[in-house]
């Protein structure tokens, strides 16, 4: 890979914010608000117990078409030699597909169906992550922790964009998905078409993959990586995901109130996302004699900032405990997925799989958001109670945090390690 040092300027970077702000305020905004609205069966005594089940089956089942899209579109959007690019198509095509969807989630009732249209939300949104996330590797080099901060700083903006609008303008469960639809439209498609993309002429022919030496994931590394962000996320996922049933069931908010207190927790978790993942981003991207073993330990200890989030609650599950949990927890989330991203980037092999594998990194993550809920459900519905859920997250989040340490960050000066036997 070259080592010519590539940077862009900030109309780059606001253009490559505004895209993920899009592609998080759609995804974020029907997992935290709309779709535990749809599901809830609003019932008496022990049977919101059948909502929660359903919100986390629907989150989970309806998602696991959109990661397998990930790295498939991006192992095409690699091989994609057209005059508008390489990345761009994909990142239209996703975003127009995912717009689509969130009308027809709009539209349709019952479980079954919003599963089946949440699955094209999901393969839209997960093709065009792809897409984006690949100009990272494609055109940084120096600023790849800035470009990781901005769109991790997005997700926690977008929920804040996504769910206020939603509470503040009083929209329908219909009018929510048609504001969701248009904003990805129009964002999603504005920002790809603006935003740099090398076109047919200036891109070498796709080589073609007959040796899978240099594949990244192939490497223990990228591997260890990979599984680390599966598991922080998994935490995450336990710790916010089922957060509207937590104020309603466990800190017992009246029904009228619950909306407005998840907004308010949702601003929290925003504020402190955004300062942490632009501080722990931009100290990532500091000159370092180790870089990688600078961002390994960042990672880690964020991770482990996550855990004491869910131990917060453990000890007072109270509404000004989960507000002091819940910015403990954007700071460590916010913080992990910035630099984790980057630290991913840094482990890439192949500049002609750089959608694909990052791909696969963006699934990582959206695994761990979908399993999130449908594990989290089954602890809930287990226990009775979110005693059980809350203490998972931090178990996993500090588990994480000690594979990170897995893997290794030689000094540039030394050798590469040797691969281990296969």
């Amino acid at each position: 890979m070259s080592t010519v040092a590539k940077r862009v300027g900030p109309l780059w970077m606001t253009l490559f914010t505004l895209a993920w702000l899009a592609i998080w305020t759609v995804q974020l905004t029907p997992i935290q608000l709309l779709l535990p609205l749809q599901l809830d069966t609003g019932a008496p005594g022990e049977n919101w117990i059948a909502g929660v089940v359903w919100a986390g089956v629907v989150l989970s089942v309806g998602g696991l078409v959109g990661i397998i899209a990930a790295p498939v579109s991006g192992r095409w959007s690699d091989r994609t030699r057209s005059r508008w690019g390489r990345r761009r198509p994909w990142a239209i095509g996703g975003s127009l597909v995912g717009a689509v969807g969130l009308v027809l989630t709009g539209m349709v009732t019952g479980p079954v169906a919003v599963g089946g249209a949440w699955i094209v939300v999901s393969v839209g949104v997960s093709v065009a992550s792809a897409a984006f996330t690949a100009m990272i590797a494609d055109q940084l080099t120096t600023q790849r922790g800035a470009a990781s901060a901005a769109a991790s700083s997005a997700q926690a903006v977008g929920i804040v964009v996504g769910v206020g609008a939603v509470v503040l303008l009083g929209l329908g469960i219909f009018d929510s998905y048609l504001l969701l639809a248009a904003i990805l439209a129009v964002i999603g498609v504005g920002t790809a078409l603006l935003l740099p993309d090398a076109p047919e002429a200036d891109l070498a022919p796709a080589a073609p993959r007959t040796d899978g030496a240099r594949a990244s994931w192939r490497d223990r590394d990228f591997q260890w990586l990979l599984i680390s962000r599966l598991t922080v996320n998994v935490g995450n996922a336990f710790g916010t995901s089922l957060l509207l049933f937590f104020l309603l069931y466990g800190v017992r908010v009246a029904a009228g109130e619950a909306e407005d207190d998840l907004l308010m927790l949702i601003v929290i978790y925003t504020v402190f996302v955004v300062i942490a993942s632009i501080l722990a981003g931009v100290l990532s991207d500091r000159p370092s004699p180790n870089p990688l073993r600078r961002r390994r330990m960042i990672t880690a200890v964020s991770a482990a900032v996550q855990a004491v989030s869910g131990v917060v609650i453990l000890i007072s599950p109270s509404l000004v405990m989960t507000s002091v949990a819940a910015a403990i927890m954007g700071a460590g989330y916010g913080a992990y997925m910035a630099v984790s991203l980057a630290f991913a980037t840094d482990l890439l092999k192949d500049p002609d799989d750089h959608a694909r594998d990052l791909g696969l990194v963006n699934v990582s993550a959206q695994l761990g958001q979908l399993l999130g809920p449908l594990l989290g459900a089954g602890l809930v519905a287990l226990v009775g109670g979110f005693w059980l859920l809350f203490g998972a997250a931090a178990l996993l989040s500090l588990v994480g945090a000690a594979m990170t340490y897995a893997v290794r960050a030689p000094s540039p000066a030394s050798p590469e390690p040797a691969p281990a036997p296969r």
